[in-house]
């Protein structure tokens, strides 16, 4: 007996529901509401379809000497049809792209937050400790005076940069 046989339970029911296979037969150009006999048919082509091809996937894990099927196994599977394997490929690239996707932005909002909360438990902020460090090379001859300027300039950050920027234009004209 074959082993990828129908099983006795599934012998005269539908395993997708009507609706649903109604939608795949007008998506592809049929009648709104298909003959029953239709549906039935198509139920049993695409049942055996899928038996088919999870049986070929299960026999490739257990020649690889796994248990568990993976889905690189139905790629394998598919090896023989081009236009199926295209598309399984198709799917792993875009299953791909979506986790790495997933990782660029898997920092959160909450992350940030707690990290920041992280850096202000160990001391001061990044910034603050740049200005210091900084103030602390400028003393050369400036005194106090130029370190509360270098502090200052941190604090503005890019809004100073940008009056600067906004000043030399002008003068240029």
């Amino acid at each position: 007996m074959e082993p990828r046989a129908r099983a006795g339970k599934n012998v005269g029911k539908m395993n997708f529901t009507a609706n649903d296979l109604s939608l795949i037969l007008f998506g592809f150009g049929d009648v709104k509401q298909p003959l029953p006999e239709t549906l039935r048919v198509c139920d049993e082509i695409l049942t055996d379809f899928i038996q088919g091809v999870a049986f070929e996937a299960n026999r490739v894990a257990h020649h690889a000497g796994r248990q568990k099927i993976k889905a690189e196994d139905f790629q394998f599977a598919f090896r023989r049809n081009p236009s199926f394997l295209g598309k399984i490929q198709e799917v792993f690239e875009k299953k791909n792209e979506i986790e790495s996707a997933r990782r660029i932005f898997k920092e959160t909002e909450d992350d940030i937050v707690k990290d920041a909360a992280a850096q202000e438990a160990k001391g001061a902020p990044a910034s603050a400790k740049r200005a210091s460090s900084e103030a602390g090379r400028s003393r050369s001859g400036a005194g106090a005076a130029g370190r509360v300027e270098v502090v200052e300039e941190e604090a503005l950050g890019e809004q100073d940069d940008d009056v600067e920027a906004e000043a030399d234009v002008l003068r240029k004209r």
